[in-house]
């Protein structure tokens, strides 16, 4: 079927071009070194879409060109000036001549094939790249609970979650020399938040991650990178979930010293009641009490035959 369907799905559920610009801002310390490695060498993306990230490449040097299947997403390009192409992203790949690219890049791509196509874009992409380029790829994080339970279904075309522990093992084993997992997009405000609520632990993990593999190079040119490499990124499950279990923790040895409190406010209480009742016990034994008695027996009739007058 040929509509605007999927272009009018991105534009609502993707983000405008501004907000995708600030979300690709993490990637600029591992481009940077390639771009003056390499000035004005040619970087490849696949799936382009509406062209946010040739636009930061060809901001910091390189010459991108992108690749897409969808008119409406290569429009979007054209419109901006942008140097992209219809086509297959694996034949596209499979056409170009060995270490010819800087980068290759596929965002929100693998999660749309099949486990044999994504082998056959990392086995392409490692033969393709110059010497310590970089094969990007980003793709939703089914370390979110909610993610891989929901929201990754809201795109039909999606196939399946690839854990990050899957693909950076697939990099490895086709030949890259190092690769890097960030994980992306969470709240800032989660990042620094201590007593994450249960909501948080199955929503609050990053909800993208993507892998990030360095082709084989002469050791100065890994050593470009060594901060972005070696950098944490993100939240993970089990960060979320340590930080609730320690947050739950301290409620429960709050609610106890709060009971424990209670418990002796009401010993107090009862040693207090005690003491009270042995005083009236005392006090109705002694000899005043029992001398007065007649009086207190006057005083009652007396204030009812005045009640009854």
């Amino acid at each position: 079927m040929s509509d605007h369907f999927y272009r009018a799905f991105e534009d609502r559920h993707r983000g405008s071009r501004e907000i995708i610009k600030g979300r690709l801002a993490p990637y600029l310390p591992f481009i940077q070194p390639l771009a003056e490695q390499y000035p004005g060498a040619p970087a490849l993306d696949l799936g382009c879409g509406r062209g946010e990230w040739l636009e930061i490449l060809a901001a910091t040097g390189l010459n991108p060109l992108g690749v897409d299947q969808d008119e409406d997403m290569l429009d979007a390009c054209h419109v901006l000036g942008l140097t992209a192409c219809q086509g297959d992203a694996i034949e596209y790949l499979g056409a170009l001549p060995d270490n010819s690219q800087a980068i290759v890049s596929a965002f929100h791509v693998v999660e749309h094939l099949s486990f044999d196509d994504l082998r056959k874009l990392v086995v392409e992409a490692v033969r393709v790249l110059k010497p310590g380029g970089l094969l990007i790829m980003e793709t939703p994080n089914p370390e979110n609970i909610a993610v891989a339970t929901c929201s990754f279904y809201l795109d039909p075309t999606h196939k399946r979650p690839i854990p990050p522990d899957l693909l950076s093992f697939v990099v490895e084993y086709h030949g890259f020399k190092r690769v890097k997992i960030i994980r992306l997009h969470e709240s800032t405000e989660l990042v620094q938040c201590e007593t994450p609520a249960l909501k948080d632990v199955f929503q609050g993990v990053s909800p993208d991650y993507a892998a990030i593999a360095q082709k084989e190079s002469a050791s100065e040119m890994l050593a470009a990178t060594p901060m972005a490499f070696d950098q944490e990124y993100g939240l993970t499950l089990e960060t979320l979930s340590a930080r609730y279990d320690l947050a739950t923790q301290l409620k429960v040895q709050q609610a106890e010293a709060r009971v424990y409190q209670l418990e002796d406010q009401v010993s107090n209480l009862e040693h207090q009641s005690f003491q009270l009742a042995a005083q009236i016990h005392a006090l109705v034994d002694s000899n005043s009490w029992k001398l007065t008695k007649p009086l207190r027996w006057a005083s009652e009739r007396l204030r009812f035959l005045i009640a009854r007058v």
